[in-house]
C-alpha cells in the first residue's frame, strides 16, 4: 500500500508514504494522506504521529505527469485541494506531528513539513520550492516557517534548495542524523511526547495553533489563487510540459518575456 499506518503500544502512530520512484503524489493520494493523519489524531489512544517516507526522498510534491495527462483543470483543482487538505491535516491534527525527512523534500513536501510540530532530518536531506520553475506558486507560507523572511524570498525566487544543516542552524529542524538513524530518532522524540498526559498535550497543540501569528490555511489558499491565474494564462502548462519532456525547468532564455519557447 502506498500509504500505511502502524501503531505502537505507547500510542505512537507512524504514517508512511511510499510512492515510487520519487514520492510525487497523485491528487487522490494527498486526500488519502490527509485522511490517515486526521484519523490517527482523532483516535484518543494516539499520543503522537510520525510522518515519514520510504525511498529516495521524503516528498517530491504533486505528480506533474498526472496533471499534464488530464484534460481541463480537474487534476489541477484536485492537486490544489488535496495539498490543502493534507497540509491542514498536519496542522490541525489533534496531537503533535513529527516529520522524519530523508533525501529531498520539495514542493508539497514543504507544505507538510512547514505545518508539522517537530522536524528531524537525515544528513542528506534538502528542502526547496521549485514552484517558479514549474510556472506555479505555493507553499511560501510554509517555507516562511522554516527560514527567515529574506531567506525565504531568496530561495523562492531562485528555486534554490536549503540543507538540513542550514535549517538546524535556523532552529526549524530539531535534529540532523545519518539516514539509518532517522526513524529511531523520530521515535525517540515521539516517546518523550507520548509519556506526557495526552489530555494536556492535545490542549497544548490546540492552544499553540490559536496563538499562531499567521493563518496558514488562508494564506496558502491565497497563494493557490495566483497559481490558478498562471494556469488560466497558459504559463503553467508551458513550464510543466517542458518539465515532463526533459525533467528540467525551461531555459532562462525561453523564460524571458518574448523569448522562444
Amino acid at each position: 500500500m502506498p500509504i500505511t499506518t502502524t501503531r505502537t503500544a505507547s500510542g505512537i502512530v507512524t504514517v508512511t508514504v511510499d510512492y515510487p520512484p520519487v514520492n510525487a503524489l497523485p491528487s487522490a493520494a494527498w486526500f488519502e494522506l490527509a485522511d490517515a493523519i486526521t484519523t490517527a489524531g482523532e483516535d484518543t489512544d494516539t499520543h503522537v504521529v510520525i510522518l515519514r517516507a520510504e525511498g529516495r526522498g521524503f516528498n517530491a510534491g504533486v505528480d506533474i505527469k498526472e496533471m499534464q495527462a488530464t484534460e481541463g483543470f480537474d487534476a489541477l483543482i484536485g492537486a490544489n485541494r488535496g495539498c490543502a487538505a493534507a497540509f491542514s491535516a498536519v496542522y490541525d491534527c489533534a496531537v503533535p506531528v513529527i516529520v522524519a525527512v530523508n533525501g529531498f523534500c520539495v514542493g508539497g513536501g514543504i507544505g507538510l513539513v512547514g505545518n508539522a510540530d517537530v522536524i528531524v532530518a537525515s544528513d542528506d536531506a534538502i528542502f526547496g520550492l521549485p514552484e517558479v520553475d514549474r510556472g506555479a506558486l505555493g507553499a511560501a507560507t510554509h517555507l516562511a516557517r522554516l527560514v527567515p523572511q529574506h531567506m525565504m524570498r531568496t530561495l523562492y525566487y531562485t528555486a534554490q534548495n536549503v540543507t538540513a544543516q542550514q535549517l538546524e542552524h535556523f532552529g526549524s529542524v530539531y535534529r540532523v542524523v545519518p539516514r539509518e538513524q532517522l526513524l529511531d530518532t523520530a521515535l525517540e522524540v515521539a516517546e518523550q511526547i507520548a509519556v506526557k498526559d495526552t489530555r494536556v498535550i492535545r490542549a497544548a497543540k490546540e492552544a499553540i495553533n490559536h496563538i499562531d501569528p499567521v493563518d496558514v490555511k488562508a494564506s496558502y489558499r491565497l497563494e493557490q489563487g495566483f497559481t490558478f491565474e498562471l494556469n488560466l494564462a497558459g504559463v503553467a502548462d508551458e513550464h510543466r510540459d517542458a518539465f515532463v519532456a526533459t525533467g528540467k525547468p525551461r531555459s532562462s532564455a525561453a523564460n524571458s518575456h518574448g523569448g522562444n519557447a
